[in-house]
């Protein structure tokens, strides 16, 4: 392969990259566009299905006004033969005739929404069930980028690629140690009021078992007993 041709497959390599690039920038915004469409759509198609349901429930009336046509003039012409008038007879068998070719008519129109409202209800239910996993991945995609933001954020902490979030960092750090100072100041001065009153005097003596740490019952009477006997 030639230098140029190398060239012109690399130029059309890095635009096929450039352009999934700004389509996955897109991809959340787009899958949302496409998934409203999809949910337009199917509510269309339900109403759509309503409609159909309701065009065979006027042929299923139909049917069963003919099929009970039939059935009575079927009890008109047996009545007719009873009576031995052949005429009359002849003349009931055709209308019922014209009935049972209307009714043919009829239930093939009925089997045949019966058999298409199956079908649209089938893939209602699958679509619908196409919808919710659609709906499941873009939560699942937008949470997740959501996260890995977040996990961005406090990462580059660390890492110094964020100049200014390394600067707020770096402020935050001295205000912390501001605060560490101020409670070492506030705790240096608390020891310090205590040795000028002699607490810490005081208090060394008693751990070196020097001055006792309190007086007791036995040692007070004691010490009036001595009391008494110098006076």
């Amino acid at each position: 392969m030639s230098i140029f041709k190398k060239l012109v497959t690399a130029v059309r390599g890095g635009a096929t990259e450039v352009g999934e690039a700004i389509v996955d920038t897109q991809a959340i915004r787009i899958l949302e566009q496409e998934l409203r469409d999809s949910k337009k759509a199917l509510n269309d198609a339900k109403t759509n299905l309503t409609a159909i349901m309701a065009e065979k429930m006027g042929v299923a009336r139909k049917v069963k006004e003919l099929s009970e046509k039939i059935k009575e003039h079927e009890g008109y012409a047996m009545q007719a033969l009873d009576k031995n008038d052949e005429s009359l007879a002849t003349d009931v068998a055709n209308k019922i005739s014209e009935f049972e070719y209307e009714l043919n008519i009829q239930q093939g129109i009925l089997d045949g929404y019966e058999s298409k409202i199956a079908s649209l209800s089938k893939m209602i239910r699958q679509t619908e069930r196409n919808i919710q996993a659609m709906d499941r991945e873009i939560s699942v995609v937008k949470t997740t980028a959501k996260v890995q933001k977040a996990n961005d954020l406090a990462a580059a902490k660390f890492s110094g690629s964020n100049s200014s979030l390394r600067s707020a960092t770096d402020s935050l750090e001295r205000i912390k140690a501001r605060q560490q100072k101020r409670e070492d100041q506030a705790a240096a001065a608390l020891e310090l009021e205590s040795e000028d009153k002699g607490d810490d005097l005081q208090a060394r003596l008693k751990n070196a078992g020097i001055v006792d740490s309190a007086s007791s019952g036995s040692s007070v009477l004691e010490r009036l007993k001595k009391q008494k006997e110098n006076s």
